[in-house]
């Protein structure tokens, strides 16, 4: 027998991710946002033909519409955990094929119930599958540094774009096919982001520091909601995602309303696209340079400001489409700089689940934007006790950003 010692074990290296040119990754990254989100927010579009093709009351798909809302935020959590252990890939590559699926079922369902398995659970837990957190994170990964703020801006600019072309289609397939065929039509059209999914795989492990001890998932997300600055953050989103999924889901109504033609409602969610693609480059452009909690005290502020406005202004062509054209620089302009601080608070090797956590409580806000809308009109006739409760919202979240300590956690400590 040898008396030789014996040779070390060397740790097994992770294997490498395949180096894509950085405008490939932002190209399947935006592009995957475009068509989940497209066809989502284009989806208040059939709120009337489903209304009065199922006779279930305006209530009642609202509220399959908010469960949307909720379910879209409950699943990416659990994408961005999966997504951080076995790739990003997989993760999109399911959540693609389940909006499609939701997405051309919804015609089919003529119960509350079964709208709400169509649009709540398949559609949008498909979205959220294929949505911000792990979009986001993987982008981060597989991008330098130097460029993540500007990347993650291009990619929620990406779900703007989206929108800005679905909404357009929507109503265009909606006369001339009509509803039913329109929305399959839509679910259809999300299986062209499939193979994004071969060039965003990749997974946590291959951002892991050598020689940290690595912390688990569990550990990571306690962490996270025992500091008082990531509270602060997710509380701000909750709030962003009551207006936006308000917005997306009744902003035809609000048209409509108003004694405007349809078409109105559609380019009024057209243009909240479009501009949201300016807000959101913009705003990544604007990271890198200010401080991320300023940035966001200011979109919360500005959106209060818009709203009040509206409010009091004539209603008319120009006005609704002015308002959808300055709510869409806010619209999803705070993505990017949120996504910044919960890197900059905890660092990227658990960003997909942390950042799905904030979008979570993102959505938790749009359960409550979009089924409050439908029963607040519904009650009344009128949304003014809703667009109060939005200004009442935007400035609370303007001053709930100003106390968050802008450093990383290790430089600052959690704060109980």
């Amino acid at each position: 027998m040898s008396d030789a010692p014996a040779t070390p074990t060397r740790p097994v290296p992770a294997p490498a991710l395949p180096v894509w040119p950085v405008w490939l990754v932002l190209l399947a990254a935006a592009g995957t946002f475009a068509l989940t989100m497209g066809t989502r927010q284009s989806m208040g579009l059939f709120l009337g033909p489903l209304n009065t093709a199922t006779g279930l009351g305006l209530g009642s798909i609202s509220l399959a519409f908010a469960f949307g809302q909720l379910f879209w935020g409950l699943t990416q959590p659990f994408a961005g955990a999966m997504a951080d252990k076995v790739g990003a890939g997989r993760v999109l590559l399911l959540g693609a094929s389940l909006v499609a699926l939701g997405t051309y079922l919804t015609p089919l369902m003529t119960s509350t119930a079964g709208l709400i398995f169509a649009i709540g659970m398949l559609s949008a837990g498909g979205a959220g599958m294929a949505g911000p957190a792990v979009l986001m994170a993987t982008t981060t990964r597989l991008i330098p540094p130097a460029q993540r703020g500007l990347a993650t801006g291009i990619v929620n600019a990406g779900g703007s774009f989206g929108q800005f072309v679905m909404a357009p289609i929507a109503g265009a397939l909606l006369t001339g096919l009509g509803w039913v065929h329109a929305m399959q039509l839509m679910g259809l059209l999300v299986l062209l982001c499939l193979p994004a999914a071969w060039i965003l795989k990749g997974h946590a492990v291959h951002v892991a520091v050598p020689g940290q001890q690595p912390v688990s998932t569990r550990d990571a997300v306690r962490t996270a909601l025992r500091d008082r600055s990531f509270r602060l953050l997710a509380a701000g989103f909750f709030v962003c995602g009551f207006h936006v999924a308000f917005l997306g889901t009744h902003l035809p109504g609000v048209i409509a309303s108003c004694g405007l033609p349809l078409a109105y409602g559609a380019w009024a969610l057209a243009i909240l696209g479009l501009f949201n693609i300016v807000g959101s480059i913009t705003m990544g452009w604007a990271v890198g340079r200010w401080r991320m909690k300023s940035l966001l005290a200011g979109v919360y502020a500005a959106r209060a400001v818009a709203v009040l406005a509206f409010v009091l202004a004539p209603k008319s062509g120009t006005v609704v489409l002015v308002f959808a054209g300055f709510m869409g620089l806010t619209f999803l302009s705070t993505v990017p700089p949120t996504a910044g601080l919960v890197a900059k608070f905890f660092g990227v090797r658990h960003m997909a689940t942390l950042f799905g956590v904030v979008m979570l409580t993102h959505q938790i806000g749009g359960f409550l934007g979009a089924w409050l809308g439908g029963k607040v009109f519904e009650a009344t006739g009128i949304y003014d006790m809703i667009w109060a409760i939005d200004i009442a919202l935007a400035v609370a979240a303007a001053l709930a950003h100003l106390p968050i300590q802008e450093a990383p956690l290790p430089a600052r400590g959690a704060t109980a």
